[in-house]
């Protein structure tokens, strides 16, 4: 009965601080849909209705409708759009940081009330990642969390690197595996190993007994898998910037090693990777001929979410079973 009781007066607390901020912003005593506060970040974060319909998992109407319920709320458009982006207005800009300190009240409080035990839990954790990471980190999480967490359950979704940060925030995913763009102070980050890029080709190909050198490079035609990181991207864009175009086909990674496997195509992938889809042996992996820096492979989580003891759980087991399952 005691824990009922301050239960209530917990959640009062939190409707109390809600109120008052509305208030401040609206004149209203009305109590806000919280769920409608995640649509407002969404569309802050991601600038776009679609967007933030896919970050939530919400359809285009819903969003919508969320949005109309926003502007019904507050009396005003909050979000106008300009050259295809949903831009804050000034009612929106100053809403913005008291919703935000007011979220982070009640998550912190929330996360230091809960308890945590792998071994019990029914928690969904949401995890971002590449389509790389999800076929390289996906099967070793899952084989480990069967004896771990057995009933915790995974969603992964796409990993965004332009978002990733400002996902993690607003708590729309739990943590981020692999390269997020510009983490900042908040981010809490695990590192798992540090990767590099190599040249892969089949094993009988007329190059696969010789050392890759800038000239022999040079004369190779490419599949050209497409990645997120940027490192793969610099390559990308050096391989256009050569007088001689080499760049045969571009496709989703999972079609490489069919496509290097029969053709005299070449392949650039992270190695460890590219040692994950060679396990029949079929293909040879060869050192580029210059140099490149480390594709760093990190899982993220977010500072407001600290104190979750379900997500620092998750980070550091996620890291440490990517770094054993090398």
């Amino acid at each position: 009965m005691a824990n009922r009781s301050s239960q209530s007066s917990f959640y009062g607390l939190i409707q109390v601080k809600f109120i008052v901020i509305i208030r401040t912003m609206n004149q209203t005593n009305a109590p806000l849909d919280l769920n409608l506060l995640r649509v407002f970040f969404a569309i802050w974060d991601l600038r776009s209705l679609t967007a933030a319909g896919e970050r939530l998992g919400l359809t285009q109407p819903a969003i919508s409708h969320a949005l109309r319920r926003l502007r019904d709320r507050f009396n005003d458009p909050l979000f106008v759009r300009a050259a295809n982006r949903m831009l804050p207005t000034e009612t929106a800009v100053r809403l913005h940081e008291p919703l935000d300190q007011a979220l982070t009240i009640i998550n912190r409080v929330l996360q230091e009330r809960v308890a945590f035990d792998p071994l019990v839990t029914q928690r969904t954790f949401r995890i971002a990642m590449s389509d790389m990471a999800e076929v390289y980190a996906l099967p070793r999480l899952m084989a480990r969390l069967r004896y771990i967490a057995p009933l915790a359950r995974i969603n992964a979704v796409p990993l965004q690197p332009e978002n990733g940060v400002a996902a993690m925030r607003s708590g729309d995913v739990d943590l981020s595996i692999g390269h997020i763009k510009d983490p900042d102070e908040d981010c809490i980050s695990n590192e798992v190993f540090n990767d590099r890029i190599v040249c892969m080709v089949r094993a009988n190909h007329p190059i696969a007994r010789s050392k890759l050198t800038r000239s022999n490079f040079s004369n190779l035609q490419f599949f050209y898998a497409r990645m997120t990181a940027p490192i793969h991207q610099m390559v990308e864009q050096w391989l256009i910037d050569e007088a001689r175009p080499r760049i045969a086909v571009r496709g989703h990674f999972m079609v490489a090693p069919d496509i290097v496997r029969n053709t005299d195509l070449a392949a650039i992938f992270p190695e460890n990777m590219a040692l994950h889809l060679d396990r029949a042996k079929d293909f040879r992996l060869l050192e580029l001929p210059f140099d490149l820096p480390p594709i760093e492979v990190k899982v993220h989580s977010h500072a407001r979410f600290a104190s979750d003891m379900g997500i620092k759980w998750m980070r550091e087991t996620a890291a440490e079973i990517l770094k054993g399952g090398r």
